[in-house]
């Protein structure tokens, strides 16, 4: 499926048109692959690929692009200001694209991400209800239908109490692709509740461990093979076929972690402490609610940067945010080994970024090392 509309051009002119620059490094150390850029993204991306030599090494992106609303964000806007009052009136940047101008601005910088990133990379593109269904067609045609992962919805707020005729909006969305099949992923997982536990193990055993039953056998006839041959006199039911031999049977009787229905029929125990110690999966919606004191206007959650790095990269991995704004990514990115480069047209982003990577041991912008801003990741 394709968005048409007009002012889209092909893939060739997007490349053809982005120019090489010399680039505005705000840290400047030849030995790291981390970089503060100050410059129009596009462009500084065509000459990362071109005269740096990144294309197809980037690991993972997060971008977190205007939303098309219209607005001039100032920083003196914000509730309340923790960063230096040098800048604090001026605009931090002007979301004045919208319709097919913004899906087209945004295009053709995905393809240039594209370009830069590994094939086991992934991308999290960060994006507003209101226009994100028409962005998820373009990440369908530039990254493949095949390599959507998720549609993240990400509880941004508390209940606001306006009045309009329609449901309060407490949420965004965080499209997730990954360039090819076989793209980094860490799993990562989040523990149980009281609640979950209570819900989902019901049961208890003589010594009152909680635990709850499986069926031994899975849907898949198998007329060949042991999985599909008798045990304890029994086949398994139609249609379907032992999720393990009959040897592996015996062994989970022998260790008592088979119960029988008084039917008669076999089912295993999985016991809430071993599912505890795996933590449970995360789903597709998160609550990351944003700052009330942010230093820079649309400032993400530190929390949610770190779910997303630590799930979709590696210590050592390089991560690209085109759209650094405050430079959560960056900050993210460093508590966590991983190497960083950040792109910012505004001149306040550069300076806020900077000012918060300062505070953080082992970036260019701080000399001596002092304290650590993050700790381990804990997802």
């Amino acid at each position: 499926m394709l968005l048409d509309y007009e002012g889209k051009v092909s893939e060739k002119e997007i490349k053809e048109n982005a120019e090489i620059i010399p680039l505005k490094i705000v840290n400047k150390n030849k030995d790291s692959l981390n970089k503060l850029i100050h410059g129009e993204n596009i462009n500084v991306m065509k000459t990362l690929i071109e005269d740096y030599g990144l294309k197809g090494k980037v690991d993972l992106v997060y971008i977190d692009p205007p939303f098309s609303t219209k607005n001039v964000f100032k920083i003196g806007d914000l509730r309340a200001n923790t960063i230096s009052s040098s800048h604090s009136d001026q605009i931090a940047y002007s979301d004045s694209l919208t319709g097919s101008e913004f899906i087209e601005f945004l295009r053709e910088r995905l393809v240039l991400i594209k370009d830069l990133m590994s094939k086991n990379s992934s991308i999290y593109l960060h994006i507003d209800y209101k226009i994100g269904h028409y962005v998820k067609i373009i990440m369908d045609e530039i990254f493949g239908y095949d390599n959507f992962r998720a549609d993240i919805a990400r509880i941004k707020c508390n209940p606001k109490n306006f009045k309009r005729k329609s449901y309060g909006n407490i949420k965004d969305m965080i499209l997730f692709y990954s360039k090819s099949k076989n793209y980094t992923w860490n799993d990562p997982r989040i523990p149980f509740t009281n609640k979950d536990i209570e819900r989902l193990f019901k049961k208890l055993d003589e010594n009152g461990r909680r635990y709850t039953t499986v069926p031994l056998h899975a849907p898949g006839e198998t007329k060949d093979g042991p999985t599909g041959q008798k045990w304890k006199g029994m086949y398994p039911p139609k249609g379907r076929h032992w999720r393990s031999n009959p040897i592996e049977l015996d062994k989970l009787e022998e260790q008592g972690l088979i119960e029988w229905s008084k039917n008669g029929v076999p089912r295993k125990k999985i016991y809430a402490e071993d599912k505890i110690a795996q933590g449970k999966v995360l789903q597709d919606i998160w609550e990351y609610k944003d700052s009330q004191t942010p230093s820079y206007p649309t400032q993400k959650n530190l929390d949610l940067l770190k779910l997303i790095i630590s799930a979709s990269s590696n210590p050592g991995d390089l991560v690209l945010d085109a759209f650094c704004g405050s430079g959560t990514t960056l900050v993210a990115s460093q508590g966590l080994g991983r190497n960083w480069i950040g792109i910012d047209s505004s001149e306040n982003a550069i300076k806020v970024s900077k000012e918060r990577l300062s505070k953080v041991s082992g970036t260019l912008f701080s000399p001596k090392v002092e304290y650590s801003l993050l700790e381990s990741v804990k997802i």
